[in-house]
């Protein structure tokens, strides 16, 4: 049965990322050198899906990902809902003053319910992310594109993920380094029953190999 086969990717480093900040929908920033430079090195040592169609969210640090890492796409969509999450008054805050704030801690409690003020909320972020998901994949379907890429944000992948993948993971065991993702599937079948995709392997191609070493690096020290 034909699959179709999409690659969620994080975009690459900004100077927000590196200073600590929480940087949401209501921030547009490039990459910054660091950014670039890493999304070199990995090009450089690993293999990047050779794709066609491009997706992408609308914000400068995805478009110039996938301009980076896709240059020869022939088709590339900027997509609004591919955006991250709005923060509202925490944009551009640094995390570590952030995480003493009650607002926050209420914020970012599942199921609170609460909602800073300027805040996209979280059920409808995580709503808006599912749905994106299933109009990327029904887009796919429809005009016979059996493989392409995007280029969103750490947040949304989180979200489609956890809300439409198999196997079925918490949020948080979604996170993707920059310049990284997962490449997920479906098929016709599975799509119409269920809704829902298969997480198959990381990109890019390769890098998972280099994760596995570390932990097992890691685990050696710790019993030495």
């Amino acid at each position: 049965m034909k699959t179709f086969k999409l690659h969620l990717i994080r975009h690459g480093l900004t100077s927000g990322n590196l200073q600590g900040l929480y940087i949401g929908s209501g921030t547009d920033i490039p990459l910054c050198d660091e950014g670039r430079a890493q999304l070199a090195e990995l090009k450089e040592r690993f293999e990047y899906p050779q794709v066609d169609t491009v997706f992408s969210s609308p914000l400068m640090r995805a478009v110039e990902t996938a301009n980076i890492l896709f240059p020869n796409a022939t088709h590339q969509f900027s997509v609004h809902d591919l955006r991250e999450a709005g923060f509202g008054v925490f944009e551009n805050h640094p995390v570590k003053e952030l995480v003493k704030n009650e607002d926050f801690k209420k914020w970012i409690t599942p199921g609170s319910g609460f909602v800073p003020e300027g805040a996209e909320p979280t059920e409808q972020f995580h709503a808006r992310c599912s749905e994106t998901l299933l109009k990327l994949f029904e887009y796919m379907i429809r005009m016979d594109v059996t493989e392409a890429a995007c280029v969103t944000h750490g947040g949304v992948i989180m979200s489609m993920l956890s809300q439409r993948a198999l196997p079925s993971r918490h949020p948080e065991q979604w996170m993707a380094d920059p310049g990284c993702g997962y490449t997920v599937q479906t098929d016709v079948q599975l799509w119409m029953r269920d809704r829902l995709v298969e997480a198959i392997d990381i990109v890019p191609f390769g890098y998972a190999d280099t994760l596995r070493g570390q932990a097992e690096a890691e685990e050696n020290e710790a019993f030495e």
